[in-house]
């Protein structure tokens, strides 16, 4: 595949009701940048799973599908969300997990809903084709192999609209399976346009709607909660401190996965009067805290001031997260209080300064934002 300048974002072209001429522009632009795949390209498009990018991953992979005999979705992150679980026992989505070992299997890569440098697995591996719309990379974190096809359009508020337009465009008729994914995909990155979305996105769940499986969205998305997690949530109660700017902290303790932590975080989102909080726990030797604000308070630039000279922080205004070796914390002190102590007398940094998107979870597993973002 040679490397070629990339026109505008598709997403882009076809926003606030495009005229014929615009839609046949992208659905050209877009047949040019397929035409260089061919039949006996082996791909791999690797994510790091969570609804939007598996659901934008079965979308490529039926796009590429079209033009090479061989695709597979890969993910880099153990998936242990109750609802990620039933999304794909319920859609029967194929998808694999990745081990570095698997990449001489593969003459070209693809990167869904991330970009390369979000993780250290996608460190090193030669992307052709990246589409996204979180925040493109600053200039030292651009990679050195120049992918053919980059359309990170950061207009969306989920990489499955993208994959729909894209779809639309190539008039291929999603089954009710996909069509089913994309929606959740676009669902849960807006929160049901609660945290972010627009335009571009409703039209794309609005059509989409048309063509999934209602029964099968009800099923997958009151799947929130494992019934062992319960206990837990009753800790965060018990341990409840209130913070200034109507605010609150909860430590959880040592749980095995960062997701308890994410669902407690958005359960607290629907407290009234309760305008952001940050719910921690300790994931073996990593400390994580995950952010939930309404909106009032930039919390991803909260993330950052708080942790940012201990590990990885940042976020967007709605949700943030940051984790740090438990290492960092001095020995008089306990991680609750640690934390805790930071959140009340931390100041946030100047803007000037650009904050980073929300890390993943180390060790690696599915993202809320991504949900989560």
């Amino acid at each position: 595949m040679a490397t070629r300048k990339s026109p505008a974002p598709l997403a882009v072209m076809l926003a606030r009701r495009p005229s014929p001429a615009a839609i046949k522009a992208a659905r050209n632009s877009l047949t040019l940048r397929l035409e260089r795949i061919a039949k006996d390209q082996r791909w791999c498009i690797l994510i790091s799973a969570d609804p939007d990018a598996m659901a934008s991953a079965m979308a490529l992979k039926r796009i590429l599908t079209q033009r090479t005999r061989w695709v597979d979705v890969c993910r880099i992150n153990q998936i242990t969300r109750p609802d990620n679980l039933a999304m794909i026992r319920h859609l029967r989505l194929n998808i694999k997990e990745w081990k570095p070992e698997m990449q001489a299997n593969y003459t070209h890569f693809a990167i869904v809903d991330s970009q390369p440098h979000h993780h250290k697995l996608f460190a090193g591996i030669p992307f052709d084709i990246i589409i996204d719309h979180h925040p493109a990379p600053r200039p030292e974190q651009i990679p050195a192999h120049k992918p053919a096809f980059m359309d990170i359009c950061t207009v969306c508020g989920a990489a499955s609209t993208i994959l729909t337009r894209y779809l639309r465009l190539l008039r291929l008729r999603p089954s009710a399976t996909l069509a089913t994914a994309l929606l959740l995909g676009i669902r849960t990155d807006t929160a049901a346009f609660e945290r972010s979305g627009g335009e571009e996105d409703l039209d794309a769940y609005q059509w989409l709607s048309r063509r999934a499986d209602q029964n099968l969205v009800r099923r997958i998305v009151r799947s929130e909660y494992l019934r062992s997690w319960l206990p837990l949530f009753a800790e965060a109660f018990n341990s409840l401190k209130d913070l200034k700017g109507s605010g609150a902290f909860a430590w959880i303790g040592d749980v095995a996965s960062a997701d308890v932590l994410v669902s407690i975080a958005d359960f607290f989102t629907r407290v009234h009067g309760l305008k952001w909080i940050a719910v921690s726990g300790a994931v073996e030797e990593t400390c994580v805290v995950i952010f939930r604000s309404d909106g009032t308070r930039d919390i991803g630039r909260l993330s950052d001031a708080c942790f940012h000279d201990v590990g990885s922080a940042g976020g967007h205004k709605t949700l943030g997260r940051a984790e740090f070796p438990a290492s960092a914390i001095p020995d008089d002190m306990r991680p609750a209080d640690f934390i805790l102590q930071r959140l009340e007398t931390r100041k946030l940094r100047s803007l000037s300064k650009p904050v980073p998107q929300e890390v993943p979870p180390q060790p690696p597993t599915d993202r809320p934002v991504r949900q989560g973002d």
